[in-house]
């Protein structure tokens, strides 16, 4: 496997695209790019048709996806409040990718999906990842998570939504197409191993519940007792810090796995706490639940983040003979400096644990990836996604 990447932040939305082409051809040496990757800062929106157009002359490459977005991200940096550009490039032996275009249109019966790959032909097992990005104001993620999960179980879904831009605003790069609408991406077959990190920044206080009673999106009862009285029970025990960040907002973690005896970081798939009503007990929640699952409260606040990211790139367990050697990040837009007084914190993390990798990015509004065997769209996470090559014995 292969890869580079080349960020330029000329205000010239062709000259920056050739200027971070130069770099990743410098970084290529006459390499074939199978896979280009291309996040563009949304004040390049309207000039994105440049952008794809001098990708395509100066890269050639196989497959070409992108998206605008609020801030980007080149291996050790996040480029916030300026124009930039960076292109990410990938090949190797055996590498095959499979792309796709949805979109979304209302019928009597719901919502329908159109363009949905099919994956009949392909070989499952040789399944790496699906890459999606899509358009947040005219996409339906939720029906392309069930379709991967349902056609290619357990092969994760890795990406994120456009940003800095509202409806007809954001871009999506498909090939030599720039698209307004829908969602956009590419099953990769063969090629490089990857392993995925989904940091969501929280951390879970008290003890978990199982759900006795409930529906739809709303708790009505852990354990027993309503879940308002169950905060009631644990907030006096709670640290003064801890007691400000719930004022603050409330977030709850579902167990992905009723199976573990002790639920630890990474078990808990994390939603908001949207509502409460105080004279029922009962909390309504940014993600449907059943009974009998189990469900713990969560906090979250950037010494969190900090802690969850480091700690699960940490543990990050590649086969043995194999070590990252790219990565895609992609960071919700409410991180970065609106979270974390230090600069660059997300790229920084990554590249501490791994050191300088080719590594680009973006600042989504709803970022994909998997917790458990399951994928899921999330809010305020850092999904990683890294490339594995052989290392030299």
């Amino acid at each position: 496997m292969y890869s580079a990447c080349g960020v330029s932040r000329l205000t010239n939305a062709a000259e920056a695209a050739a200027e971070a082409c130069q770099a990743v051809l410098a970084s290529l040496a006459g390499q074939q790019c199978d896979l280009a990757v291309a996040f563009v800062t949304a004040s390049f929106s309207r000039q994105l048709e440049s952008v794809v157009s001098t990708i395509q002359h100066a890269l050639g490459p196989t497959r070409l996806l992108g998206c605008t977005a609020e801030a980007v991200i080149s291996n050790r940096e996040e480029i916030e409040d300026q124009p930039a550009v960076v292109v990410w490039a990938l090949g190797g032996h055996g590498l095959k990718l499979h792309p796709f275009r949805v979109r979304f249109e209302r019928t009597p019966d719901g919502i329908a999906s159109i363009g949905l790959p099919e994956v009949d032909e392909l070989d499952a097992s040789q399944c790496r990842a699906v890459l999606v990005l899509g358009e947040p104001y005219s996409s339906v993620p939720e029906s392309l998570l069930a379709h991967f999960s349902s056609e290619l179980p357990g092969v994760p879904v890795v990406g994120g939504m456009a940003s800095g831009g509202g409806p007809d605003e954001n871009g999506l790069i498909f090939d030599a197409d720039v698209i307004r609408e829908g969602a956009v991406g590419l099953i990769i077959e063969g090629g490089p191993l990857v392993t995925t990190v989904v940091s969501q920044g929280c951390r879970p206080i008290g003890t978990p519940f199982v759900v006795t009673k409930g529906e739809r999106n709303l708790i009505h009862e852990l354990g027993g007792l309503t879940p308002l009285k169950r905060l009631q029970e644990l907030y006096p025990g709670l640290s003064s810090r801890d007691q400000r960040l719930i004022e603050q907002g409330l977030h709850l973690g579902i167990a992905m796995s009723e199976l573990r005896e002790e639920f630890r970081r990474g078990d808990f798939l994390i939603t908001n706490v949207i509502g409460a009503d105080r004279n029922t007990g009962t909390v309504a929640i940014g993600h449907s639940i059943r009974v009998g699952q189990t469900v713990q409260f969560h906090l979250r606040d950037a010494a969190t983040a900090d802690e969850d990211l480091t700690q699960l790139l940490a543990a990050v367990d590649c086969p043995s003979g194999f070590a990252p050697a790219a990565g895609l990040i992609f960071s919700c837009n409410g991180r970065g400096s609106r979270m974390f007084s230090q600069p660059h914190h997300d790229a920084g993390c990554v590249a501490k644990q791994f050191g300088d990798l080719p590594v680009a990015g973006l600042f989504a509004q709803g970022e994909f990836g998997p917790v458990g065997n399951t994928s899921h769209i999330h809010g305020y996470t850092a999904s990683v996604i890294l490339f594995l090559n052989q290392v030299d014995r």
